[in-house]
Formats: structure tokens, sequence, C-alpha cells
């Protein structure tokens, strides 16, 4: 269950996941290879910076339909 108290400019792990299109365990990927940093929450919640989550959507390639 996410928490319902969540800092303004901050989005937990299921909507970063969701932001970037990957899973919940991409998003730990991401963590532990060092390109995105939590910035709040728990261990077992995290937050992430809405800033660094759009800084990574932004490098990432789109997809395009084929």
């Amino acid at each position: 269950m996410e928490s319902q108290m969540i800092r303004p400019g901050h989005l937990t792990a299921h909507q970063t996941a969701q932001q970037l299109g990957i899973t919940l365990d991409g998003v730990r990927q991401l963590v532990r290879r060092g390109r995105l940093t939590r910035s709040g929450g728990s261990p077992r919640q995290p937050w992430y910076a809405v800033q660094d989550v759009a800084a990574l959507a932004a490098k990432r390639p789109t997809r395009s339909a084929a």
C-alpha cells in the first residue's frame, strides 16, 4: 500500500515506474546502478524527485509502433 502523505514534487516507486514505462524491478535496478536516487520516504516505500524522473524519461529512447 502506498503512502497517502507524499511530499509535493515527489513520486512513489509505482508512479516512477509508470512514468518511465518500466517495472518496479526496473526502478530498483536504476537505483542500484546509480542512475536514480531516492529523495525521501522509507526503505520499503521510497520517493523519487519529479525532476530526476523527468530527466531520466527525457533520456530514454522512444519506441515507435511497428
